[in-house]
């Protein structure tokens, strides 16, 4: 049964970890799990490419930030 709130089958069906344990696991902050979140269900929920793209914008805001960009 899919639920929608606890457990989205567009991150869990057919997988061993849900991404939410990878992020917790590996201490990802905001922009890196949103990022890895993205990854995971690229193709799953939206389109691939949709979902690649939100993937690419939280890695490009974690290297602002890393780079101290203050106009980000």
């Amino acid at each position: 049964m899919n639920d929608i709130i606890s457990n989205p089958s567009h991150y869990t069906e057919g997988r061993t970890y849900e991404p939410r344990k990878v992020i917790e696991d590996w201490d990802l902050d905001f922009y890196l799990g949103n990022a890895l979140k993205y990854i995971s269900r690229a193709g799953r929920k939206n389109d691939a490419i949709e979902d690649l793209q939100k993937a690419k914008q939280y890695i490009d805001f974690e290297i602002e930030k890393l780079s101290g960009d203050q106009n980000a």
